[in-house]
């Protein structure tokens, strides 16, 4: 059956499904190649975001799906206490050898959540099994308003407040949050980049002053911010300035690059840009394109020496670590993307994305920031430019936008989210394509973008 003869008829009004709004049945997605996602209503709609930055490589991709298939006529699945794998192990080796071998060790699981889960465990171990122990570090530090993940231990990480909200009273209160590195709000007037590093290195020793530095088990950060301030990068310098503070204090270093690692900047890793070496490093999204559920957690050789002359053992599992289908997609998707050149593409047509987008939106009422790296950019909304005053959460305007963007007359995604400012005010849609994407798709990634954005904008 052909891409375009598998559409159906209008979505079905009741579902077994508990969707992310009971209130709401999506349309079904019945067929997908390259860019573009086939819809039951017969919409050919353009995946402009890759859903969450997710299908770097686009849709039906024969040779990910060949990798897949022959994946599973080996074996589909073996309990990592019991057995490897070919594809974990060549996985592994590739990964640990884009480091340089800077990080030598990779923990496999699902969802970026459990790699985050992972990551915070595992600096509290090794804490627990240095030559010397020191069992009273059980603190964190991360940033506001950071999103890391939505299992509990990830969620208590993060400072986003309407994601912490409903659970505030149950999640862990060992951590404590500093201010992002955000030069559109964070940043005074006439501040250098260098006085501005300083000052959140400076906030940044005082908390861990006030907590207790040998409390502190790890500061963890998002190298260019994801869906909380969309697609913030920090000023040059900052990165530096942050590791140096955890190691005054003997803290580890966590980057999470869930959502802008594996390419999505223009490098494999975003730290390759930023001149600095995490001690613990989640990935996720882009590791396997979305063909399927994989991301993973890359570990220094420093903790990795520590918990081998210890116990030997990381007192962590799950069922489905290191699950050899999930390991064979990342492994395809990690070959095409160095086979195909992509990251070059990916800067290229990143550098070509930001200028359609400054130049058509750039000049708007209501658009306050557009930012980004690679081919991940953010646009943040705001109601006054000169005050950069947001608009009234009440106005649900990313919502507006996300929801007009998907109107058949659009058929495109525009990834919106809420909390911009403070974890509860501010508006900004994420646009991530996939890594092979054309300047013609990016054109109508764009003109389309600033369609749906003059429909909204009349509308307030």
């Amino acid at each position: 059956m052909s891409f375009e003869a598998k559409a159906n008829t209008a979505p079905t009004m009741t579902s077994a499904v508990l969707h992310r709004d009971t209130r709401f049945v999506p349309k079904k997605a019945v067929g997908g190649k390259g860019s573009y996602l086939l819809l039951e209503d017969g919409t050919k709609f353009l995946d402009s975001t890759g859903g969450a930055a997710v299908s770097c490589l686009g849709h039906g991709h024969e040779q990910v799906a060949q990798a897949i298939m022959e994946q599973f006529k080996k074996v589909e699945y073996c309990h990592t206490a019991f057995f490897g794998t070919e594809a974990s192990e060549e996985l592994a080796r590739l990964l640990v050898d884009s480091t340089g071998g800077k990080l030598s060790k990779l923990f496999v699981v699902s969802s970026g959540s459990e790699a985050v889960e992972a990551a915070l465990k595992l600096a509290r171990q090794y804490f627990l099994e240095l030559p010397t122990p020191q069992p009273q570090r059980t603190r964190f530090i991360a940033r506001k308003p950071s999103y890391h993940g939505t299992t509990l231990g990830a969620l208590a990480a993060g400072g986003h407040v309407l994601r912490r909200q409903p659970f505030e009273p149950i999640l862990s209160q060992n951590t404590s949050h500093v201010s992002p590195c955000y030069a559109y709000r964070g940043k005074k007037d006439g501040e250098s980049d260098a006085d501005y590093v300083a000052r959140l290195a400076d906030e940044l020793d005082a908390e861990f002053q006030r907590v207790g530095p040998a409390t502190v088990c790890a500061f963890i950060a998002e190298p260019v911010v994801g869906a909380a301030l969309g697609c913030v990068p920090a000023v040059p310098g900052y990165f530096a300035a942050m590791k140096s503070v955890c190691a005054k204090h003997g803290a580890l270093f966590i980057l999470d690059e869930v959502m802008s690692g594996m390419g999505r900047c223009g490098t494999l890793h975003a730290w390759e840009q930023e001149g600095v070496v995490p001690d613990l490093q989640t990935i996720g999204k882009a590791l396997g394109g979305g063909y399927a559920p994989v991301s993973g957690l890359l570990i220094s050789d420093k903790v990795v020496q520590v918990i081998d002359k210890g116990t030997g053992a990381f007192r962590h599992g799950q069922t489905y670590q290191g699950h050899p289908v999930s390991c064979a997609a990342a492994l395809a998707v990690q070959r095409v993307i160095a086979e195909e050149n992509l990251l070059e593409n990916v800067r290229v047509m990143g550098k070509y994305l930001e200028e359609r987008l400054r130049g058509a939106l750039g000049g708007m009422k209501y658009v306050g920031d557009i930012r980004g790296k690679g081919l991940f950019w953010g646009i943040e909304f705001v109601k006054d430019k000169e005050t950069k005053e947001p608009f009234d959460p009440k106005t649900a305007l990313a919502f507006k936008i996300q929801e007009t963007g998907l109107k058949s007359e659009f058929g495109i995604s525009l990834y919106g989210c809420t909390g911009t400012v403070d974890g509860i005010r501010g508006d900004h849609v994420i646009i991530s394509p996939a890594y092979n994407t054309t300047k013609e798709e990016i054109d109508i990634i764009v003109d389309t973008t600033a369609k749906v954005l003059g429909e909204v904008f009349a509308q307030v």
